[in-house]
C-alpha cells in the first residue's frame, strides 16, 4: 500500500523552496531591503519588549511582504521569459505585481507604526 504522503517528494519540494528563498535574497535588491527592514524591526521588538500579540502581527506582516516579493519576482522573471522586448501589457503586469508588494509594505509600515510609535514616545 502506498503511503498517503510521499516523504521524499516533500523533502525535494522543501529543497526547491529553499533554493527559491536563497535566490530571492541573493539576487533581488528589494528582497534584501525587506530583509534589512525585518532585522531592524526584530531588534526594535526585542528592545521594546513587544507583546506576544504584537510579535504575531509583526511576523504576519513580514511573511506577507516577503511572500509578495517572491510572487512579484516570479511574475517579473516569467514576463521577461515570455517577452524580452518591451510590451505594454507586460509592463502593466509587472507594475501591478510591484504595486501588490508596495501595498503590503505600506500596510506593514502602518502596523509597525501602530506598535512602535507609542513605545518610542514613552521612551522619550
Amino acid at each position: 500500500m502506498k503511503s498517503p504522503v510521499d516523504i521524499l517528494k516533500a523533502v525535494r519540494s522543501f529543497r526547491y523552496a529553499g533554493a527559491g528563498i536563497y535566490n530571492l535574497f541573493r539576487y533581488e535588491n528589494n528582497a534584501r531591503i525587506h530583509l534589512m527592514a525585518c532585522l531592524a524591526v526584530v531588534i526594535a521588538g526585542v528592545f521594546f519588549q513587544i507583546s506576544l500579540t504584537e510579535w504575531m502581527l509583526i511576523t504576519i506582516q513580514i511573511g506577507l511582504v516577503w511572500a509578495a516579493e517572491a510572487f512579484n519576482t516570479s511574475i517579473e522573471k516569467l514576463a521577461d521569459l515570455v517577452s524580452a522586448e518591451y510590451h505594454p501589457v507586460i509592463k502593466v503586469v509587472k507594475d501591478t505585481a510591484a504595486a501588490g508588494v508596495l501595498i503590503l509594505a505600506i500596510s506593514a509600515v502602518i502596523v509597525g507604526g501602530i506598535i512602535f510609535i507609542p513605545k518610542v514616545l514613552i521612551w522619550f
